[in-house]
């Protein structure tokens, strides 16, 4: 009686156990109680309109051209194959090299910020996975974008042009000196914390244009400037939020 009583007991255990397994993410296959669920295009499709309507319009996104952007690129495609059953929720993932994709509302938000259109030609500093570059390429002319850590910036520049994002150019090299052959440029995007705003990017900015930055400040985050040049090349800086951004690398951080 005791024993039969114990087989039941370890049934019942075995039984609960099986039931509250914790999801197991294999790539695009989601193991839930032994069985697989697979992702498919039209459930990313679903989860990235949730995204824009929960985590982008609500918190204030008014622009018609951002929220069409950031409705079309496939966020999923831009992160490591493991993370991809979380690339709608509003949180940066790492990509390796110590390095992150932003959430998607603070994409969104230096999109709109940037303040750009389909005549604009614009640089970015710090192409990491390539998805802030997909976002603007569906709204500027042309988008320069450059990328010091090689191993990142050959695969970002592979993934856009598999993507067919084809007005976009990466280059691998020092963003703190920016790309003065391309320049000027109507609007600048800084990606990664620095500690000031580096002084090329300043010069490469079209008068009339505007750069998004976020710039180190003394609380161990980051302040989100907006920086303006006026037509005599006078500039003003506007802040918006803290926010937290992986540092520009060493050789960004000592542009002069």
């Amino acid at each position: 009686m005791k024993f039969s009583a114990l087989i039941i007991i370890v049934i019942v255990i075995s039984c609960i156990f099986y039931s509250f397994r914790p999801f197991i993410n294999k790539g695009d296959i989601s193991i839930v109680n032994g069985k697989e669920a697979k992702s498919t295009e039209d459930d990313y499709a679903q989860q990235r309109e949730m995204m824009v309507e929960q985590q982008i319009v609500a918190r204030g996104i008014k622009s018609k051209k951002v929220l069409d952007a950031m409705n079309s690129v496939p966020r999923h495609l831009f992160v490591p194959v493991r993370y991809r059953r979380g690339s709608y929720f509003d949180q940066p993932l790492p990509i390796g090299l110590e390095q992150t994709i932003s959430q998607p509302y603070i994409v969104a938000l230096m999109t709109e910020l940037l303040d750009v259109d389909n005549e604009d030609i614009v640089l970015e500093i710090g192409t990491g996975s390539g998805y802030q570059a997909a976002v603007l390429s569906t709204i500027v002319k042309k988008l320069y974008t450059i990328e010091i850590i090689e191993e990142l910036g050959i695969q970002a520049a592979e993934r856009l042009k598999s993507l067919e994002y084809d007005n976009v150019e990466v280059k691998i090299s020092d963003g703190g000196i920016g790309w003065s052959e391309k320049a000027p440029f109507d609007a600048i995007i800084v990606t990664a914390a620095a500690p000031k705003i580096p002084d090329p990017l300043i010069k490469q900015l079209k008068p009339g244009g505007r750069m998004v930055v976020p710039v180190d400040n003394n609380y161990y985050s980051q302040d989100l400037l907006i920086v303006e040049k006026d037509e005599t090349g006078n500039i003003k800086t506007t802040k918006t939020i803290p926010v937290r951004f992986v540092p520009l690398v060493e050789g960004e951080k000592s542009a002069k």
